[in-house]
């Protein structure tokens, strides 16, 4: 597969069959992904492989952690109010989500139950933690950005599906507690990923993207 169609093909998957990916061809890939570039060649992502039992009891624990009501506590300041462009995009990409599933907009406990599905890893059979050293700052995430669309773009040339999610980095406590993660160190964000599900109805949201105009200027 061309990089080219890889691109294209890649989108956000929030539902999967719950099948693993043979352990020999998930080790190739994440070792493919180790070529990825980062500033200076630092390498700071330290990432977390979560399948079988332990994912399950994660998963669990990450909605009882949800479901207690109080505010996140991510450990990296990410949380962003969008505003004017930006802000149309975020409500353009929820209305691509929720009228795929055939949510009227005013169906609260509905949004709140698909919302909630990113804690269960949409029934992914692997989950991927994106952690880093703290003090590696906007230079650090700019890498670990860049490290998993390499590893997305990979899942994606072998036939998988994947769904970055910010709100894996919402309510950090039970992964760090499950991954022994040193002091300094935190979860910027994660990845659900497996075999997608075709008949699932929300695959079928789809997402537009700018102009090329609006998006990048070319200086002669």
């Amino acid at each position: 597969m061309f990089v080219s169609e890889a691109i294209s093909k890649r989108v956000s998957t929030r539902a999967f069959k719950n099948t693993p990916i043979p352990e020999a061809e998930l080790h190739a890939i994440f070792n493919d992904a180790q070529l990825a570039p980062s500033n200076c060649n630092v390498q700071p992502w330290q990432v977390f492989v979560v399948s079988g039992e332990k994912k399950d009891a994660l998963k669990n624990a990450l909605i009882q952690e949800v479901m207690k009501g109080q505010p996140p506590k991510p450990d990296f300041d990410w949380i962003i109010r969008y505003e004017g462009v930006h802000k149309e995009r975020q409500y353009g990409s929820a209305n691509a989500l929720y009228s795929a599933l055939g949510i009227e907009r005013d169906n609260k406990p509905a949004r709140q139950m698909a919302m909630l599905k990113n804690w269960a890893f949409f029934d992914a059979p692997h989950v991927a933690f994106f952690t880093m050293n703290k003090s590696l700052s906007i230079m650090g995430a700019v890498d670990l950005g860049i490290y998993a669309q390499t590893l997305a773009l990979l899942l994606t040339d072998k036939g998988y599906a994947s769904c970055f999610q910010g709100s894996l980095g919402q309510f950090p406590e039970p992964a760090k507690a499950l991954f022994n993660l040193p002091e300094g160190n935190g979860i910027l964000f994660g990845m659900s990923f497996g075999s997608a599900d075709e008949a699932a109805d929300v695959n079928n949201a789809k997402t537009d993207r700018a102009e090329l105009s609006e998006a990048v200027t070319f200086v002669d």
